[in-house]
């Protein structure tokens, strides 16, 4: 398994990660500022010891004794001890230097003092100046030098070790790093609950956000939650608490007017059904009470009584479809018995082929009967509806098929081998209506089941449907507790509903 490490993503670890990083930053610069300052101060120590002595020590070695022993060497080291050592410190370097020649140097406290070439012209190259001047001797290790020229024109050079400068600031700089340690961990957990404390405010307007955000705000009446407790306005985050209680509440006004309004549009819609249905029935029969008559009637009658009694009854369906879409907005309950849907489909199918017999209509049914717990004439009016949409909006010689599969027979032998599946019941029944018509437009396809939407929208109201039958269908189906969906592409359209089995 991969592990991503990246920078944090949450506000309250990038607060803690940057004050960590600067304060790392800030004891990185202290620890540097005060190590090059100790080393800075005792290299100044040493200079003013070097200054001090101004050649004392390597004009001593003026003195040495030059000529060869008479009887030979005696195995004494010649050098051992030259010049006057008194009051010099350990690793005090002499050298005298003549005519750019460097003469044998001398170090207190070591026996032999004997140096390369490369050290040698390293020493010659130092300017009588006075000052210090640091060189990285290849035996002896890094010293401080200052030369000074003597009265007879020799240069005169003394040096002193900084190994002890070296290791003083390496262990202040051990010790700082300890330190900022310690301080860098201490800081990063009382940051961590310093700044877990100072976000509560911010964590309480985000689980607000949530519970507002799992809120079916796009259905009937919503109860918005409590709003922020945090309004302070002299802080960010108490105008940001005030900003959303502010948006909550326009929020909620919204809801309740669309609300109100839909409550009204489905009691006008409601009262204009039942208004409607006697009159047009009222009509109808008039209009069939005239075409019944026996006296001769003028063509022209006959057909426009024959029209009449068409609409009359085209609007009754419609007013059925309306007053059926109020009641299940309403929420009412609806029949619930045992449908046997393989039965229900075949029938279907049936009557489509007689109002359509120039399509082709294939069923794909399980063996076993498919059956749903549900109120069969409204289901019964789903399978009518998609098959009439298939028929309406695909030419003659398409092919529909409508197959029927029962999901809890499979999820049902998963469960029998499995302990602690899902009980019975969780299964699902898909009825799926397919034909190889032209399709649905693309932008079309997301609000096929609105209502009044029709696939066609040139054609005129006498020749199309209403463009309430895929809304009854998903208002249906949405209250048996199913879904409904279309995938459509130019060759083939998929209407697919989904129901829970029995």
């Amino acid at each position: 398994m991969r592990v991503r490490v990246g920078p944090p993503r949450t506000l309250r670890a990038r607060l803690v990660a940057g004050t960590l990083v600067l304060l790392v930053l800030a004891c990185a610069a202290a620890g540097t500022a005060s190590s090059l300052l100790l080393e800075r101060f005792m290299v100044d120590r040493v200079d003013q010891q070097l200054g001090m002595q101004a050649g004392r020590y390597a004009a001593s070695l003026e003195h040495e004794e030059r000529e060869e022993h008479p009887h030979g060497y005696d195995g004494r080291n010649p050098f051992a001890e030259r010049g006057d050592t008194r009051g010099q410190a350990p690793g005090t370097l002499g050298v005298r230097v003549v005519n750019g020649q460097v003469g044998t140097p001398a170090v207190v406290g070591r026996a032999d003092p004997s140096l390369p070439a490369a050290d040698e012209r390293a020493l010659a190259s130092v300017p009588p100046d006075g000052a210090g001047h640091t060189l990285d001797l290849s035996r002896l290790g890094r010293y401080r030098l200052m030369a000074v020229r003597s009265s007879g024109g020799d240069v005169l050079l003394t040096g002193l070790p900084l190994a002890d400068v070296h290791d003083t600031v390496r262990r202040l700089q051990l010790a700082e790093i300890a330190v900022f340690a310690v301080v860098v961990l201490v800081t990063g957990v009382a940051g961590a609950v310093w700044v877990r404390l100072s976000l509560r405010p911010l964590d309480r307007v985000a689980a607000t956000a949530r519970r507002v955000a799992r809120l079916p705000l796009s259905d009937g009446e919503v109860a918005l939650p409590d709003r922020v407790p945090d309004e302070d306005p002299r802080t960010e985050i108490g105008q940001v608490g005030l900003a959303f209680n502010r948006m909550l509440g326009h929020v909620g006004q919204a809801l309740a007017h669309r609300h109100a309004s839909e409550e009204r549009m489905r009691t006008f819609a409601a009262d204009a059904s039942h208004e409607l249905r006697t009159p047009l029935a009222t009509v109808r029969a008039h209009v069939q009470l005239a075409r019944r008559d026996p006296a001769e009637v003028p063509g022209s009658v006959r057909h426009a009584l024959e029209r009449a009694d068409a609409e009359s009854s085209r609007m009754g369906k419609l007013v059925d479809d309306l007053l059926l879409l109020t009641r299940l907005d309403a929420g009412r309950p609806l029949a619930r018995e045992e449908v046997d849907l393989t039965r229900m489909v075949i029938d279907a199918t049936g009557d489509a082929r007689v109002y359509a017999p120039g399509h082709h209509w294939r069923l794909d049914l399980p063996e076993e009967p498919v059956t749903v717990p549900g109120d069969p004439d409204r289901l019964h009016q789903v399978v009518v509806n998609l098959l009439g949409n298939a028929r309406a909006h695909t030419p003659p010689g398409t092919t529909v098929t409508v197959a029927l599969r029962d999901r809890a027979v499979r999820e049902g032998a998963v469960r029998e081998g499995a302990p602690g599946g899902s009980g019975p019941g969780s299964g699902r029944v898909e009825l799926t209506v397919t034909d190889d018509g032209p399709g649905i437009p693309a932008d079309l396809q997301g609000e096929v089941f609105e209502r009044f939407v029709r696939a066609d929208r040139g054609r005129s109201r006498a020749s199309g449907g209403s463009g309430l039958g895929l809304a009854i269908v998903r208002a249906v189906v949405a209250a048996h507790g199913g879904t409904v969906d279309v995938e459509s592409r130019p060759g083939r359209t998929v209407f697919r509903v989904s129901l829970p089995s029995a």
